[in-house]
């Protein structure tokens, strides 16, 4: 396969198509279908959904018991059979067949010249403007069953699973319209059985509100059965006697709304997204109780049966992705959700520090700050946690402890931070003890060589944590820690008596590329005053830098580890769904690539919005990979306690992420080896 094909990177395209139906023409609406289905096939669609009952239509009463119109509907099924043979999708079509002395509404699915099986409706509603029972069965008893269609018996029941036996992880069911209302849905069941695609095929007339339910359900089945759901429903040309359609079609994955199409077209539309096979599994191998509460219902989902099919899927093609990636994926581009990420991220942060100070007897808080970020959201957390205490500001003991090549700029915004939020504020100069230290060790820099090793920046960084200890020890507090996700992630910290370590970390959960945007919140939202906010606003134009190397340009951390944004687009992916390196490659790529593609979040610099090439992103994911998983565990398994911030996970081996101190990274590296970017 190729490194460019969806297919190739555990993603599957799935289609929910809506139309003009034709009222009891069955064979007008089974060219409908096969018009979608040859145009799904051209966008290497794996599955295409349609209407309930589309190849008659949805409203159309008691024709549904005229032979002519059943007999019409074969037909045009058979039709649709034939003409599938050399299409890709597995068609997914509503029709109401005759079995057993009965009519059932069915989902009949369709791949490649022949039926797969056929899924009757469970529960045919029989209340207010629906009176289906009428004419339709019910077929939620119908288990191990066959039907007869076409010359064949196929199988026949609501206990079928359709799985793609050369794509790992595409397994189907079909379920339809009333029987997502339900309190136990067909699906769920399905869901435990094994099925990671959910496709309803709906009638649904539409009334004021039943959009935004359809799509409450929608998306909670999605997220309760660790599922993608597929939904469409009935548009124009069904019967309006009594009722009108809005053609709604939907397509959710875990939660999230993949795609959606306009209400009430005018014509044929359908909506496509590449669903994240990978990324279901992955959610299901790490939540426990799905698998347990497939043990409690077992007796029900033991008996699923399996229907096997051979997708062949198009395993060279560059189909581009149908689906939006997040540039930064701790940072929504949603301007409301990331205001609400915000709010929540910056009070976990502050409740957490507020109760651990209380729950040790309320010392004071100790805290470097150096005029960066990092430190400057650590010191208005906790300025926040006295606040909501009750307590002086003042009982914040602050220190800018200024080294060899700290700027006058970062030192004057610290100073001019500390005095806007009311802290007590002082400054410790510790280069004439760092200088003591590096001679009494023989460091060459004692002797007046420009010898700036990881020595000579170690005995700065340490003797900052040193003294803040100390000083703790002395007034009666707590140093509070400022080390940031990212930086634990890539090990980026002096271990010991050095940043990586404190009494208590509310950083350690916020990834470098959120803590920006907690910023602006906090100046948007005037958490605290205008002054406050002016020079929270200056810090935020400041490059990212550790400042402990003298000379004439500023030392630039991104310029030795790369780039925050990258590192934390890889931390997402790995340690959230634990994807392979190659297909955080491929999604890296498609996020990053073009600067003009997609959603930057609000308040993003326009002159830092860039690209990054195939061959740079393969560059900096190995720096990635050796130091995470080769590295830098050790400093981690010893990390401070710290608050959890972000549903992306937190590093703490008592939380999320438990790891040995002594790995290796060569599975990562192996994988890797699979991204060439001479392929670009």
């Amino acid at each position: 396969m190729s490194f460019w094909s969806i297919y190739q990177h555990g993603f599957a395209r799935v289609a929910a198509c809506t139309g003009h139906t034709v009222i009891a023409d069955p064979p007008a609406n089974a060219e409908a279908v096969l018009r979608h289905a040859r145009r799904c096939a051209e966008e290497g669609v794996a599955v295409a959904v349609f209407p309930e009952l589309c190849l008659s239509g949805y409203a159309i009463d008691d024709l549904l018991l005229q032979d002519a119109l059943l007999d019409d509907v074969e037909t045009a099924l058979a039709t649709i059979v034939a003409e599938s043979a050399g299409l890709l999708p597995v068609l997914v079509v509503g029709a109401p067949l005759r079995h057993r002395d009965r009519i059932f509404n069915c989902a009949v699915l369709v791949h490649r010249g022949r039926i797969l099986g056929v899924v009757p409706k469970s529960y045919p509603p029989n209340y207010r403007e629906f009176y289906e029972r009428r004419q339709i069965a019910g077929g939620d008893d119908e288990r191990g069953g066959t039907i007869r269609l076409g010359g064949a018996d196929v199988p026949f029941g609501v206990d079928l699973l359709f799985a793609a036996a050369d794509l790992p992880g595409l397994v189907l069911h079909a379920e339809v319209c009333e029987d997502m209302w339900v309190p136990v849905p067909p699906s769920a069941e399905a869901a435990l059985a094994g099925a990671t695609v959910l496709l309803n095929l709906s009638g649904s007339p539409i009334t004021v509100g039943r959009a935004e339910d359809r799509k409450l359900l929608c998306r909670s089945a999605s997220s309760r059965c660790l599922a993608a759901y597929v939904y469409a429903a009935a548009g124009l040309g069904e019967s309006t006697t009594d009722l009108s359609w809005d053609g709604q079609t939907l397509i959710y994955e875990n939660g999230a709304l993949l795609a959606e199409t306009d209400r009430f077209p005018l014509g044929e539309q359908y909506a496509v997204a590449d669903v994240d096979l990978d990324l279901l599994r992955q959610e299901r191998q790490r939540m426990g109780t799905f698998g347990d509460n497939r043990r409690t219902h077992a007796a029900r989902t033991a008996d699923f049966r399996t229907v096997s099919f051979e997708l062949a899927p198009p395993a060279t093609t560059d189909l581009g992705l149908r689906r939006r990636v997040e540039r930064f994926p701790f940072v929504p581009a949603d301007a409301e959700r990331l205001a609400l990420d915000c709010y929540e991220a910056y009070n976990i942060q502050v409740a957490g520090l507020q109760q651990r100070l209380a729950s040790i007897g309320g010392p004071k808080v100790v805290i470097g700050v150096s005029g960066g970020l990092d430190s400057t959201h650590a010191l208005i957390v906790a300025a926040r946690a006295m606040d909501r205490a009750g307590r002086p500001r003042s009982d914040i003991l602050a220190f800018t402890l200024p080294g060899f090549a700290t700027s006058d700029h970062t030192k004057d915004n610290a100073h001019r931070l500390m005095r806007a939020l009311g802290v007590t504020a002082a400054e410790l100069d510790i280069t004439p003890t760092a200088r003591l230290m590096l001679k009494e060790i023989g460091h060459p820099f004692a002797s007046g060589e420009p010898v700036y090793d990881v020595t000579f920046e170690n005995v700065q960084a340490g003797l900052r944590t040193d003294y803040l200890f100390r000083l703790a020890n002395q007034r009666g507090g707590i140093v509070l820690g400022t080390g940031d996700l990212s930086e634990l992630a890539l090990g980026w910290s002096t271990y010991g008596v050095g940043d990586q370590m404190s009494h208590y970390n509310v950083n350690s959960g916020v990834p470098k590329t959120l803590i920006q945007h907690l910023i602006r919140w906090v100046v948007g939202s005037e958490q605290f005053d205008e002054e406050t906010g002016k020079i929270l606003t200056a810090i935020l134009d400041t490059e990212i830098s550790p400042e402990l190397v003298p000379g004439e340009e500023m030392q630039s951390t991104e310029s030795k580890i790369g780039p925050y944004a990258l590192h934390d687009f890889t931390l997402f992916h790995v340690l959230r769904y634990g994807f392979r390196p190659s297909k955080i490659a491929f999604l890296a790529w498609h996020a990053w690539h073009d600067r003009e593609n997609g959603a930057w979040p609000p308040g993003f610099p326009e002159a830092e919005r860039g690209t990054y090439s195939l061959g740079e992103i393969r560059h900096w994911l190995e720096v990635f990979i050796r130091r995470f998983f080769a590295f830098s565990q050790f400093k981690r398994s010893a990390m401070p306690n710290g608050p959890k911030v972000s549903a992306g996970g937190s590093l703490s081996p008592r939380g999320d992420w438990r790891a040995p101190s002594d790995g290796t990274a060569q599975a990562w590296l192996r994988d890797l080896e699979r991204v060439d970017p001479k392929e670009a």
